[in-house]
């Protein structure tokens, strides 16, 4: 660990049985961070969207490959934001091939909204191919 940031990391198998684990986790780390209650739930909602994707979509529901979620403070000392990143195993995608949940033929399905919604409820929302597969979700939060 440097002195300039703190990572804590969680990695587990592809199942969504793990998403209550992540979840509390996820709120551990928003006390860590001394996040308000309003930001602790968009980082909350945010993390477990991502993480459900990453199952699904990027891993499709197969066990053997592994999500890992990392909450990073930066600055140690005083910090001023969260970084939050969700890594899978899976074949990636290209972000032109997500439907536009808000399109009117998409406004009735059940599913679909994941990114938008971490889009709105986080500072920063970045997506990328991760080197070696899968792909590398990274979310900023703002603290204070």
């Amino acid at each position: 660990m440097s002195d300039t940031c703190q990572t804590l990391r969680l990695a587990f198998p592809s199942h969504l049985d793990m998403l209550d684990f992540v979840q509390l986790f996820c709120d551990h780390a928003s006390r860590v961070g001394n996040l308000d209650q309003d930001s602790g739930h968009s980082v909350g909602v945010s993390v477990r969207e991502s993480v459900v994707n990453a199952i699904k979509h990027g891993n499709t529901e197969d066990e053997t490959k592994r999500v890992v979620v990392e909450f990073r403070f930066e600055p140690l000392h005083a910090p001023a934001r969260l970084v939050v990143r969700v890594m899978d195993q899976g074949q990636g995608f290209d972000l032109v091939d997500v439907a536009d949940p808000c399109a009117p033929e998409n406004l009735l399905k059940p599913c679909g909204r994941g990114l938008l919604f971490m889009r709105c409820l986080m500072d920063s929302l970045t997506l990328r191919r991760a080197p070696g597969g899968g792909t590398e979700v990274r979310m900023v939060k703002k603290i204070g």
